[in-house]
């Protein structure tokens, strides 16, 4: 597959877009995209896509939209985020994206941070938003659309069915260099201002092409993915895009609160997520057995003993014993087949990355046969560094690097890393940029790590986030809030510590899974902010805490806590929009409560 020569898959032109051209000659009657509409899930195939994808591209450049002008996309995932993204791609131009869940004061700011000439939108409050702020920039010129359904202004705004009417389909993609600006990818961040992240042609393409290398898919252009994360976040939009390289089907979600039937409508092979979910279905599943009959339980643990068997036999590439390969079948009948058939049942290969998950989540899954590639990156590396290979890794790491990226560990075992994933720096930004940067040129990624002899990468914390206590103690939040989550009846927690004399927490329910306990309790439902400090709710979720922290040491454990009535807000800054929590808002905002925990 690779020329030699820096391109990939034999492209002519650095401009990753070249896809387009490549799989309209290799399957133009191959289903590309799918999407939903009025109910039904439909299909596009890679020759309308590329038509598509030219008619945009042509009336962008109509528009007055040239060669390295910057055009924002800010909405939900959907056949027209991606349409529209490739046009801008294919045309020398680059893509702006902002996230859908942002409010009108950060869209202005990456709109004109950014210098973006023109914006597509999705609903009718991100079109609000982009009128008021194109009323007040000197950059933004043209508001597009993306569905009808929006009530619109006409100065301005075209709805993007409209704007590509006219548009030829002939086009000649832009030819690119390797280090031509692709995209500006504003790091939500957990911390400070959003800094915009220079993303290159080359760092897609020579991404995509150590991935092709490292897991060496076999017919790739028969998986189908089901985009569920934001495309704004670099996770999905570089998995999306490298699966359309490799001519795999990608559908789009477009309402997140929908992925459960979402999964067994689309059926797709391939999806990538944040521990999250992965975590939700593991206590989801553990939940039930604890409620089940003991002939349920019996079932289930013979089930997931099988499965851990043979998932360890594979891992270490070791021939399965044919008496344990019958167990395994019988596990798959009687268990394991009605748990995946309820994530669409064709799920075999799930990147994971975002933040870390527990090594007893990754085995479960692998017990049913469902592969989580572990994997470990940020924006500004273009996302994967290091991930789980399909034999020989191991539960708990990051895995190993991918292509050219080298690591090694800096001071208080900071990873550092280098190889052409790494970002050309922050826009506008060169304090920044030399900030993140050792003077002999590794990225400092402001995560702490160790390897195994092996050469796996184990993250052991955010530098930022590592807690010292009053009494001295380092305490190392992740892994406690990790232990938290794994159970069913808590949806988050976030642990504080620094500068006190112990650990304390606060809780986010699982509010539907503590909505159908409340019975067994004897409390009838009336409101959470009532619920949360009920003492039979307290006590309740206290010795569930207890039973969860047993294998931790005694300065590690959670002393106090507190329930909180609603869940973290991506738009009041408390999360990130990948359920990261941002520590010092949360802190900030609740330092009263958190305050009475110590009194």
């Amino acid at each position: 597959m690779h020329t030699g020569n820096g391109s990939v898959f034999g492209f002519k032109t650095m401009n990753l877009t070249q896809f387009l051209n490549t799989n309209n000659e290799r399957f133009p009657h191959q289903p590309a995209i799918g999407f939903k509409k009025k109910e039904v899930w439909k299909d596009i195939n890679w020759k309308e896509f590329r038509r598509m994808v030219f008619k945009t591209a042509n009336a962008l450049k109509s528009s007055g939209i040239s060669e390295n002008d910057k055009v924002a996309i800010y909405a939900d995932n959907s056949a027209e985020w991606i349409v529209f993204d490739l046009a801008v791609l294919s045309l020398g131009a680059i893509t702006v994206p902002i996230y859908s869940t942002n409010n009108l004061e950060q869209a202005a700011y990456i709109l004109n941070d950014s210098e973006s000439k023109m914006i597509l939108v999705g609903n009718q409050q991100q079109y609000d938003a982009a009128f008021e702020i194109a009323a007040n920039s000197p950059f933004l010129q043209e508001i597009i659309v993306a569905k009808k359904a929006v009530w619109t202004k006409k100065e301005r705004t075209h709805y993007l069915e409209d704007f590509v009417k006219n548009a030829d389909d002939n086009f000649s993609i832009v030819e690119k260099n390797g280090d031509d600006l692709a995209t500006i990818i504003y790091t939500s961040g957990t911390t400070g201002v959003p800094k915009g992240v220079m993303l290159t042609h080359r760092n897609f393409t020579e991404c995509f092409q150590a991935h092709f290398d490292f897991f060496k898919f076999k017919n790739f252009e028969k998986e189908h993915s089901l985009a569920f994360l934001p495309l704004t976040h670099v996770f999905e939009r570089s998995w999306t895009l490298l699966c359309l390289t490799g001519g795999a089907k990608v559908s789009f979600l477009e309402n997140t609160k929908l992925i459960a039937t979402a999964l067994t409508e689309v059926k797709p092979t391939m999806m990538c997520s944040v521990p999250r979910f992965y975590q939700k279905i593991y206590a989801g599943v553990n939940e039930m057995v604890a409620n089940g009959s003991s002939l349920k339980k019996k079932i289930f643990n013979f089930a997931l003993n099988a499965g851990s068997q043979v998932s360890e036999f594979k891992r270490l590439e070791k021939r399965v014993p044919a008496g344990l390969a019958v167990k395994n079948k019988i596990a798959h009948l009687l268990v394991f087949k009605k748990i995946k058939n309820k994530m669409g049942g064709q799920l075999w290969f799930m990147p994971c990355g975002g933040a870390s998950i527990s090594p007893e989540v990754t085995r479960f899954f692998d017990a049913m046969g469902i592969h989580i590639t572990v994997g470990y990156g940020l924006t500004e590396t273009t996302a994967t560094l290091t991930a789980f290979p399909f034999k020989h890794y191991v539960h708990g790491s990051a895995g190993i690097p991918l292509g050219d990226t080298q690591l090694r560990l800096g001071e208080n075992d900071e990873i550092l890393a280098k190889g052409s994933g790494i970002m050309k720096g922050y826009y506008k930004k060169p304090n920044e940029t030399a900030d993140v940067f050792t003077q002999d040129g590794w990225f400092k990624t402001g995560d702490a790590g160790k390897f195994d002899a092996s050469g796996n990468l184990f993250i052991t914390d955010r530098i930022k986030d590592l807690m010292k206590t009053s009494n001295g103690k380092y305490i190392t939040p992740q892994p406690i809030e990790n232990l938290l989550s794994n159970d069913n009846f808590i949806n988050q927690a976030m642990v504080v510590a620094e500068g006190r004399p112990y650990v304390t927490a606060l809780i986010i329910p699982n509010f539907e899974a503590l909505k159908d306990y409340l019975p067994k309790l004897n409390i009838d439902f009336t409101n959470w902010d009532e619920v949360v400090n009920m003492d039979k709710v307290k006590e309740f979720y206290h010795q569930k805490i207890e039973q969860i922290q047993r294998q931790l040491s005694g300065f590690e454990k959670v002393k106090k806590f507190i329930l909180m009535p609603a869940e973290f807000e991506i738009g009041s800054g408390e999360i990130t929009p990948t359920l990261k929590v941002k520590r010092n808002v949360v802190q900030q905002k609740y330092a009263e409560m958190i305050g009475r925990m110590y009194q």
